[in-house]
């Protein structure tokens, strides 16, 4: 099941300041920039109310600037409390953006290494060929490139069992291909990132998330795990659809046990400030080598070039450390989804233009990934969000 901003501007130290023609050159870009937004908040609020959907928000970052950020809907169907920019979304799988990011800081000051066999940090993992498990490395489990089946025992992960009862089940399989060769999605070899963090540094990584990313970012709302999204007072219900239409349900804890791979809680506000530092904007928090780190390909995801939206104008698909990588033209974007029980998240930016957009949703609708993808197509030229509009009326 699973895949997917503050409006403070950060000050930025001079070194990572643009220089003065690339500055100009933002300018020129961001009429265009605000232009493309004006009509995806048409297309956006178009799309939610055509569908039915209960509640959303997104954030539009040009550099290091909010150009847009907008909400929709209601936080529970049938209840009067309205989605706010502070209203707290479950991320889902855009949490791996999370783990990854931190994962790299601590590789950039040394704390293991990308090459550190899995087995040092966690001795219990074991495939039915344990020579097998002696070749897994830490950056195999951030690039889903482990060579197992996808999305191995994510059943499991479903029937709410924690971590340490279905580890000891990787005894029983093998990998299909040498790890480091082969794309595979996984959630549970993914969420062993967090024994990783915990042993090499002998801080959990829920207190290296709020002490590096959430404090520093100033991510207010931002959270890790069941307890603290159930504490929110501002957060959203998920929502199935029904043959009587979209059902507020139950805050499943199911993903939350994988932490690193879906356990983050954000609003929209929190999610423009995510956005920034992804894009450059925040160094003494990501740092442009740790970034570049984040997005060099470590395999490659072929079968995405037939994903129904992004597959007309994708020249090449592959798999960093936490972030999908979509070659377009003479620019990459960076992206990750993210879906469990009743929501929806998704993430993207342009690397060469530095502009991305998040939305969160509180329904399990298909509707983020042609809100994602004709933003996108909008601001590389690649397609028009008016005729994206005019083809949603029909």
């Amino acid at each position: 099941m699973l895949g997917v901003l503050m409006t403070a501007s950060p000050v930025i130290a001079d070194a990572a300041r643009p220089d003065k023609s690339a500055r100009e050159g933002s300018k020129a870009v961001s009429k265009s920039v605000e232009a493309s937004a004006k009509e995806f908040d048409r297309y956006f609020h178009q799309l939610l109310k055509q569908q039915g959907i209960p509640g959303a928000a997104y954030v539009i970052v040009d550099h290091d600037k909010v150009v847009a950020m907008n909400t929709y809907g209601v936080r529970v169907k049938g209840k009067s409390e309205k989605i706010t920019t502070h209203t707290v979304f479950r991320l889902a799988s855009v949490s791996k953006t999370f783990a990854a990011s931190m994962a790299a800081v601590l590789e950039h000051e040394h704390k293991f290494s990308w090459g550190d066999k899995v087995v040092r940090y966690v001795p219990q993992l074991s495939f039915k060929t344990p020579a097998l498990s002696m070749q897994l490395q830490v950056q195999h489990l951030l690039s889903h490139s482990s060579g197992l089946t996808p999305n191995a025992y994510d059943n499991y992960l479903e029937d709410n069992r924690p971590l340490s009862k279905i580890l000891p089940m990787f005894a029983t399989i093998d990998p299909h291909c040498k790890p480091g060769k082969c794309y595979g999605y996984q959630n549970v070899l993914f969420s062993l990132i967090e024994d990783v963090i915990q042993k090499a540094t002998g801080v959990p990584y829920s207190r290296q998330l709020k002490d590096r990313f959430f404090a520093p970012l100033k991510m207010e709302d931002a959270s890790l795990g069941w307890e603290s999204f159930m504490a929110a007072n501002n957060r959203a219900a998920p929502h199935v659809q029904t043959g009587r239409g979209w059902r507020p349900v139950k805050v499943e804890k199911e993903y939350y046990l994988a932490a690193p791979a879906a356990g983050v809680n954000a609003s929209i506000s929190d999610m423009g400030q995510w956005l920034k530092a992804q894009m450059g904007y925040f160094p003494d928090v990501l740092s442009h080598d740790v970034i570049d780190d984040l997005t060099t390909e470590r395999v490659e995801t072929r079968r995405h070039l037939r994903h129904r939206i992004w597959r007309d104008y994708i020249d090449h698909a592959g798999y960093g450390l936490g972030w999908r990588l979509y070659t377009v033209g003479d620019d990459r974007i960076i992206f990750h989804g993210g879906w469990v029980a009743g929501f929806r998240a998704a993430i993207a930016y342009s690397e060469k233009r530095k502009v991305g957009i998040v939305i969160l949703m509180n329904a399990e609708s298909r509707v983020i990934s042609d809100l994602t993808g004709n933003f996108i197509a909008d601001i590389t030229g690649h397609g028009k969000l008016v005729q994206a509009i005019a083809a949603a009326k029909k």
